[in-house]
């Protein structure tokens, strides 16, 4: 023990694993060769740590959570991967975090998260930071969720799928189709349901930013416009903004197309 470590004698800990300071492992946990766990992080009992595991510092790995195992991807021929955690996130029991496949070679979770209990990310998602996935979230392969998104309990995400910056997902939700920044989304079949203003408030979006975001919406939901006729009309009509050109490019990109208002 060094650096203030405190690990438990029931662990087991490979020699090989490169453990910042002040780390703190319970008993039970397993910690693999080829993993580095940052400074002040805590990993409870019963967590297990595999193979290309890199884990940023101040996190907390809770109890019966897997990072880094192996995908669950029949093309993956055991190739050299990681399971990349930021700084500061926080993964709630029982969570499973699986590794990358040759696609795109690392699963990613930014700075600052909250995973809750009972969630899965599969190989080569990509999430950004502050994001906020409630109990029982299932995402599959290479998913890519934007920074302060929030994804409610039990919501189900096709492979492939994007999750724009700042959306809101209600519970029980199965997305199947990408979801453009800002927006809020739910029902089943999925629908729009307007803009995440109060989420984009309490992160001091201003009345203005907030309006110029309702605009574009009101512009390609509402306005009977196929989504490249929309999308021409908001170019034209509404000035440049980083809030309206995060909405064009996000529409643009899209390879499973967007959300549909279903109202």
């Amino acid at each position: 023990m060094n650096n203030n470590q405190q690990l438990q004698p029931l662990a087991s800990i490979s020699p090989n694993a490169i453990i910042g300071k002040n780390v703190k492992i319970g008993p039970f946990v397993t910690i693999d060769d080829n993993v580095e766990i940052g400074d002040n992080c805590i990993i409870d009992s019963n967590a297990v740590i595999r193979s290309g595991a890199r884990i940023g510092n101040n996190c907390h790995i809770h109890s019966g959570a897997v990072v880094s195992d192996i995908p669950q991807d029949l093309k993956f021929k055991g190739e050299d991967t990681l399971a990349i955690i930021g700084d500061g996130t926080s993964i709630r029991e029982f969570v499973t975090i699986h590794r990358g496949t040759a696609s795109k070679g690392k699963t990613v979770i930014g700075r600052n998260c909250l995973i809750m209990a009972y969630c899965h990310v599969a190989h080569d998602c990509n999430l950004g930071d502050n994001i906020i996935m409630s109990n029982a979230v299932q995402l599959a392969g290479e998913v890519v969720v934007g920074n302060y998104a929030v994804i409610g309990g039990g919501s189900l995400v096709h492979q492939f799928t994007l999750i724009g910056q700042h959306v809101m997902i209600q519970g029980g939700s199965h997305v199947n189709k990408d979801i453009p920044p800002y927006a809020m989304a739910g029902r089943n079949p999925l629908s729009f349901e307007g803009v995440n203003a109060i989420g984009l408030r309490r992160r001091e979006f201003t009345d203005e930013q907030i309006e110029v975001i309702q605009s574009v919406y009101r512009t390609l939901y509402f306005s009977k416009l196929n989504t490249t006729d929309a999308i021409a009309k908001i170019e034209a009509e509404i000035e440049p903004s980083a809030e309206r050109d995060v909405i064009i490019d996000f529409v643009k990109t899209s390879k499973r197309g967007i959300v549909r208002a279903n109202f």
